[in-house]
């Protein structure tokens, strides 16, 4: 009875916003830590619905879909787009709330007490009062009327009724020679298609001065892999960036400081993005290469929308002065969003749109931007919200500016020199979300209210920072990656006389670009590419290559194990798990070894940890991104003090909240981190203890890896050592650091 009543007192002190996230993802979002949630967090459960109705809609083809709705009257089909971008705009999280914090001072030590006012707290994000399902279904025709029909803005961003501007008329000539024409107007045959889907590919290698080693893939013999950088030159800029274009890195210059010139590192890419191939870059850093990266791909979206929709205009006017009723101008796709730009946080769009903009305003002239009040005020942060300076690492500063809610997504339509923010998705030129955000639009098969027909002629997709979408939830990227480029249910008023033949061929994934862009090398997003992108055109991999690893920034003096254990797959978790249980756990289990600390990367390997170590009745505390602040505290302290022998430790804690550790003994690396400075970071917590204690302790590291932890055994490591460790047949090395030279 007492623990329900806690149960529910903890429920009811939670704000609004936690309330819904709660009950919409059954999960806790990371950043609060009032209230624990259930123990999977991965892929939340959608109800499925049986009904024969609904199965029978499914089985329908597409192509029978657009068949039956081509008879609809068009008024009636942008009513329906209206409605649905209005359901996308109303679920945009608003009004501010101040979360109120528990005290567990008797629990834990004082200086526990001082770190728990650290935590990064999401919940004074703006937002609006959030509406039940059934407030926004009743309410859903008022709210369009009030201000996704303004009727000035829909016709001012209508692409079918607009006319190209002035000197925009006579641009085809110069289009004629630009790659994006070219990839554009390319038609492929049934038996590249078939080829490309096979899977079997050209493979070279490049090295670049800035970018560094490229690996490349062509599908298709006659679209041959990218040279030396005199191969793929800058691309032509349209004529509304000629001016800004230069201006790149104006957006991250400081106050009063020099705006930096376009940088060698954003010409490679500015280059290599102008050949519409796919292209992964692991180097984009936090602290050094992000901003350049995502000014570039800035460029190069706004020079992708602006030719489209310039030929757009241009064939406007030819239709209204041709006689000729069989001339055709193929220029569109079935839906209007051309590109899905995916970031982690509400911080990343606003850094996008001001880029945006800073691109497209004239010099001396201020740009007409609809709904910026609105947009600062639930994309921005107000002064004083954010906590006060924490002492943590500067990429933690940097990944963690500004908003931190993950729960968005907004439509961008450009027209010219204006733009519209928070346009409805099928009257947008751009779509920017979080995997989160879009889930909860896209559905799961079965449930009745679901819509995905938007993401149909995306041509360009962009992941920015996939490195953090790996802490956050891997399942909500992979679910919006399997809806792209279907044909759609419905027509949404399109003039089927003006799409492309390969969107109608369904081959619209073919033409697609995708660009990645991320701070570390790992298959999950390398799968991106392999198993996702099939573009005709082919891939550009970048290698990274560290010369020196992170072990090189540990300073205690510490002996480092790395054990290796034969896995048939990278997928194969169960090698990793009997290796522990029966090599490495037992060596631990004397009360010599006390304070031995457990690093887990994977969420679902903690769980599966503390489970055994429950079964088997182990002394141990556990800290997990879901355990409650009261707790962390508590285990924190026990393992202090020496009262518990083990501290399980999940690695998606250690992103969010980058605590320090005090009184570790001994270091287990369950698996190794995704992040190769968390390995220098948590080796160096041991330090805290021998400053505090002044007793001397001998300390133990112990990291377990297979071959296919190649990738973050060399950005630990260094590859000369990684491909000795690899190749050689002992299973265990050694590596001491804290010395003048490291062995």
């Amino acid at each position: 009875m007492g623990k329900r009543r806690r149960g529910n007192q903890e429920i009811t002190n939670l704000t609004k916003k936690q309330k819904k996230h709660l009950k919409e993802f059954g999960e806790q979002h990371p950043f609060h830590d009032n209230v624990s949630a259930p123990e999977q967090p991965d892929s939340p459960q959608h109800p499925e619905h049986d009904s024969k109705e609904d199965s029978d809609e499914e089985q329908l083809s597409a192509y029978q879909k657009l068949l039956t709705t081509m008879i609809q009257d068009a008024d009636d089909n942008s009513e329906d787009e209206e409605s649905d971008g209005e359901d996308d705009g109303d679920e945009v999280e608003g009004e501010s709330e101040e979360e109120e914090e528990e005290e567990e001072g008797n629990d834990a030590e004082e200086d526990l007490e001082e770190e728990e006012g650290e935590t990064p707290d999401n919940s004074q994000n703006k937002e609006h009062p959030e509406k039940t399902n059934g407030d926004i279904e009743e309410n859903e025709k008022v709210e369009t009327e009030g201000e996704f029909t303004d009727k000035k803005n829909e016709a001012a961003f209508c692409l079918e009724t607009n006319l190209p501007a002035e000197g925009e008329e006579n641009m085809g000539e110069q289009e004629e020679e630009d790659i994006f024409a070219k990839h554009q107007e390319t038609e492929l045959s049934e038996e590249e298609v078939g080829q490309i889907l096979q899977g079997s590919k050209i493979k070279s290698q490049v090295t670049w001065p800035k970018l560094g080693t490229l690996q490349c893939m062509c599908p298709l013999e006659h679209f041959p892999a990218v040279g030396q950088p005199s191969s793929a030159p800058l691309p032509t800029i349209h004529k509304t960036l000629e001016a800004n274009w230069c201006l790149l890195n104006q957006s991250f210059a400081p106050e009063g400081g020099a705006v930096t010139d376009v940088t060698e590192l954003q010409k490679e890419l500015l280059g290599l993005m102008g050949t519409y191939r796919d292209v992964h870059f692991t180097n984009s850093f936090p602290l050094r290469e992000a901003k350049e990266v995502r000014s570039t791909y800035c460029l190069h979206v706004l020079n992708h929308v602006l030719k489209a929709n310039t030929r757009v205009l241009r064939n406007n006017a030819k239709l209204k002065e041709t006689k000729d009723v069989n001339e055709e101008f193929r220029d569109q796709g079935i839906t209007r969003p051309k590109v899905l730009i995916l970031v982690p946080f509400r911080d990343g769009v606003l850094r996008v749109v001001q880029t945006f903009i800073t691109l497209l305003e004239p010099k001396g002239k201020k740009m007409d931007v609809s709904n910026k009040k609105r947009f600062k005020e639930e994309y921005g942060e107000e002064p004083g919200e954010s906590p006060a300076k924490l002492h943590r690492p500067d990429d933690y500063h940097a990944v963690f500016s500004g908003n931190t809610d993950d729960h968005f997504r907004i439509g961008v339509s450009i027209m010219k020199r204006s733009m519209r923010l928070y346009s409805p998705f099928y009257s947008s030129d751009i779509i920017i979300a979080s995997p989160l955000g879009l889930r909860t639009v896209l559905g799961a098969d079965g449930e009745k209210k679901r819509d995905f027909d938007f993401l149909s002629s995306i041509e360009l997709l962009i992941v920015d920072q996939a490195d953090v979408f790996l802490m956050q939830n891997w399942e909500h990227l992979l679910h919006v990656l399997k809806y792209l480029n279907l044909q759609p249910l419905d027509s949404h008023g399109v003039d089927f006389s003006r799409v492309r033949m390969w969107n109608l061929n369904n081959w619209a994934a073919h033409y697609r670009q995708t660009l990645v862009f991320s701070a570390v090398q790992e298959p999950q997003i390398t799968n991106i590419l392999t198993k996702h992108c099939h573009n005709y055109r082919g891939q550009v991999c970048s290698k990274t290559i560290p010369k020196v690893g992170s072990i090189c920034q540990v300073l205690v003096q510490l002996p480092h194990v790395f054990q290796m254990f034969h896995s048939d797959s990278f997928m194969d978790q169960d090698a990793r798990f009997q290796f522990f249980v029966d090599k490495i756990l037992p060596q631990y289990r004397d009360s010599v070894m006390s304070q031995t600390f457990i690093y887990v990367p994977s969420y679902f390997d903690f769980v599966r940890l503390r489970n055994y170590l429950k079964k088997e009745d182990f002394s141990f505390a556990s800290v997990s991104e879901y355990s409650q602040r009261s707790e962390v505290s508590r285990a924190r302290h026990y393992f202090q003090k020496g009262e518990k022998q083990f501290m399980l430790f999940s690695e998606r804690f250690h992103f969010y909240k980058r605590y320090t550790i005090k009184g570790i003994h001994n270091l287990i690396f369950y698996g190794l981190p995704t992040y190769a400075h968390f390995y220098s970071e948590v080796c160096n917590m041991l330090q805290t203890g021998v400053r505090e204690g002044g007793a001397s302790v001998s300390f133990t590291c112990t990291a377990l890896y297979s071959r296919y932890d190649m990738h973050r055994l060399t950005a630990i490591t260094g590859v000369d050592r990684a491909a000795q460790m690899l190749q050689s047949k002992k299973t265990v090395h050694l590596f001491i650091t804290g010395e003048e030279k490291n062995t």
